[in-house]
């Protein structure tokens, strides 16, 4: 099932760790576009954890729609529908409009009736490089044109080819947008394309992670790994080949695209998450039984609420309060453990119904787990104190509860969290590698991923300040982690 073409590090420390710049890392080739061989099952792996796992990595700098940087826009009808080979600068128009607004919330109306044009000038408040998104929907088959540069075209029925320009603050540059069709808005959003951190820039103008874009600077597109994604009982959000779309990214980038690279059969990345979970209680999974810390006893699966008094003679017996309920008087609906039965239904369902999410498939293995959490737990001494054993509960019961007693399981450390700090959410997660010795049973098949030196000074709580590096190199190292698993017998 493993690729033997791919070379990949031998794990020889107690977690697996990724290099910290782009030079040092095994590379990793530009997808061939060629489908999946179907007649083998389908490899599945379960993305689960909180806001680590669902991702914050920003693409670019905050995408705005346009209005007030458009000045002087001036529209101007051709005769005829468009015709590539004719000089729109050189004819002389039907009809010419000055318009009193271009872009903001809503639609310019255009008179339409043949070739539209508009110019004008962009005058921006801060220097940058910026891409530009004229339109939307059908109004996106344009040619935009921005002090001299093509920066967006789109023909009908074809994919947007895109270039970046540099513009300074308060300089007036000239843009032009010649219409293809007569869908035409006047709409559209900018975005700052080299701000540190960010995917756009990291990926084209530091050119790391050349396998996200294609020769033409596009993003490619995986079709041999499938992406769906589904949050506390809702989705799909995605159900897609493995590309990048827009909004923000996780770690299934940097995972999907080592692991694609690996196995030689069809991949689908399964992400069951959402954020602000704890091990300890949301995530608590079945079978774990209450226990006493100081005065309180702790909930066991399916109890509430989180902790009560307990009474000395009873100890973990004693029996919570008969209702539970907010600062209103309403009763809270939520148990140790919801958010496992949750994430773990979501997941099954996707499972029950693979064709619908994996295109052709008939069969499939749940061959791996991905795990990336920990935050909330580590806010809390109790909850820290006992991450360790609910790790070793929750590795086992996902194992049991997907039926895949082989499965192996990769899990990242929080960016934030040094070794030999004491930090003892990141001692759990150091524990259960399969190299620390401690759990026999999880010899060759749990790897534990330490990702300080990819946080860039960054924490989980605070998403890592949405920088996409991030996300990507600690993708990118717990992929590698599961392709060394993989190579492990039974």
């Amino acid at each position: 099932m493993i690729k033997s073409t791919l070379t990949l590090s031998v794990i020889a420390a107690a977690a697996f760790s990724l290099p910290s710049t782009a030079a040092d890392a095994p590379a990793i080739p530009k997808p061939d576009g060629k489908p999946a061989d179907m007649s083998k099952p389908v490899q599945v792996f379960i993305l689960m954890g909180q806001s680590n796992m669902v991702g914050m990595g920003k693409l670019s700098g905050a995408s705005v729609r346009w209005g007030k940087e458009f000045i002087e826009p001036v529209l101007s009808v051709y005769p005829g529908a468009y015709d590539p080979k004719a000089d729109y600068d050189a004819l002389k128009p039907d009809r010419t409009l000055t318009l009193a607004s271009f872009g903001g919330g809503e639609p310019t109306p255009f008179p339409g009736g043949g070739t539209q044009v508009v110019r004008g000038f962009i005058q921006l408040e801060q220097s940058g490089l910026y891409e530009f998104n004229p339109g939307y929907g059908a109004s996106e088959q344009n040619i935009m044109v921005v002090k001299g540069v093509e920066v967006h075209h789109q023909e009908p029925g074809g994919k947007a080819v895109k270039k970046s320009v540099q513009l300074t603050a308060g300089e007036k540059a000239p843009f032009k947008i010649t219409y293809l069709t007569d869908q035409a808005t006047g709409l559209g959003w900018m975005s700052r394309m080299d701000l540190p951190g960010m995917l756009t820039t990291s990926v084209r103008q530091q050119g790391k992670f050349p396998y996200l874009v294609d020769d033409k600077g596009a993003w490619t597109e995986r079709k041999d790994v499938r992406f769906v994604r589904m949050m506390s009982g809702s989705g799909p959000l995605n159900n897609e080949w493995l590309g990048i779309r827009g909004g923000t990214i996780g770690p299934e980038y940097g995972i999907g695209h080592v692991v694609g690279n690996a196995i030689d059969a069809p991949v689908m990345l399964l992400k069951a998450c959402i954020g602000n979970r704890a091990l300890g209680w949301d995530l608590l999974p079945p079978g774990s039984e209450r226990y006493v810390e100081g005065d309180k006893v702790y909930a066991g699966y399916k109890d509430k609420p989180d902790s009560w008094p307990v009474d000395p003679a009873k100890g973990k017996a004693t029996e919570p309060p008969a209702q539970w309920l907010d600062k209103n008087g309403k009763p809270i609906e939520w148990h140790a453990g919801l958010q496992y039965d949750l994430d773990t239904s979501d997941a099954k369902k996707v499972l029950a119904d693979i064709p619908k999410y994996y295109p052709d498939a008939t069969k499939y293995e749940v061959a791996g787990f991905f795990f990336w959490q920990g935050e909330k737990d580590g806010g809390s001494p109790v909850l820290s104190a006992h991450y360790e054993q609910n790790l070793v509960a929750f590795i086992k019961s996902l194992r049991k509860d997907f039926n895949a007693p082989n499965a192996k399981f990769v899990l990242g450390t929080m960016g934030e969290a040094v070794k030999g700090s004491g930090d003892k959410v990141m001692e759990g997660q150091l524990a259960v590698d399969g190299t620390s010795g401690k759990y026999p049973d999880f010899k060759g098949n749990v790897a534990t991923v330490y990702t300080h030196d990819m946080a860039q000074g960054g924490s989980g709580n605070s998403h890592y300040g949405g920088n996409a590096e991030v996300y990507m190199n600690v993708g990118e190292a717990m992929g590698q982690a599961m392709t060394e698993l993989l190579k492990s017998k039974p």
